[in-house]
């Protein structure tokens, strides 16, 4: 017999974070989103002011209306996932408070300024915040830095953040399953992303030893 407050459990489809800052290799970040989409998740997306700049000088992008950017880059996509923009701005937004449920989130690519502030607890935008708020709720972050070469304060703020559990994949391609395209390239990062995130995908041919790749 239940007595009481009736309790009901929510299901609800993954819900991820993605933020894009201002380093080189916007494309990451773009094509992470598309393919969390096609796997129905529910995408919520930041970008840094200098991540627009960089949206605007690597692809080209007509960042003068920045929702409006984002939506019709993605709006052909059938996967059956959800996009939410939030202006970096608005501290306000769901994802900066860790009571609103999801299951990570992933900064990619991730300047060295952010990084920096993510690692001594500055928060005074979206970006950090939400960042923030995944550490101090245990839930995964995953940051993908993107700068060369490094100097010792770099160094050191990815090491206190990895002390902390965060997931730090550098923007390092790999050649051994033979890329033919900067696409691939583009890929088998955002593939190694998403092993770290435990969602399954055909992104690159994997190792399978004796000179191999599956």
């Amino acid at each position: 017999m239940v007595t009481g407050r009736q309790h009901e459990i929510a299901v609800r489809p993954p819900r991820w974070v993605v933020g894009i800052t201002g380093a080189s290799g916007s494309c990451y970040g773009i094509r992470l989103i598309e393919v969390l989409l096609l796997d129905g998740a529910d995408v919520h997306v930041v970008v840094t002011d200098a991540g627009w700049r960089v949206l605007k000088e690597e692809l080209g992008w007509d960042v003068t209306r920045r929702q409006a950017a984002l939506e019709e880059r993605f709006s052909k996509i059938e996967g059956g996932g959800r996009l939410t923009f939030h202006p970096n701005a608005d501290i306000g937004a769901s994802i900066a408070s860790g009571s609103y449920r999801v299951d990570g989130m992933v900064i990619m690519p991730c300047s060295m300024g952010t990084l920096a502030s993510i690692a001594h607890g500055i928060s005074d935008d979206l970006m950090t915040r939400a960042a923030d708020v995944m550490m101090k709720e245990g839930r995964q972050l995953i940051i993908v830095p993107r700068e060369t070469p490094l100097h010792a304060i770099h160094l050191e703020n990815m090491l206190t953040l990895a002390r902390m559990g965060v997931k730090l994949i550098p923007a390092m391609p790999a050649f051994y399953y033979g890329p033919q395209s900067i696409d691939d390239l583009v890929d088998f990062l955002v593939g190694k992303v998403l092993d770290t995130m435990a969602i399954e995908h055909r992104l690159f041919k994997r190792w399978g030893g004796e000179g191999h790749a599956e």
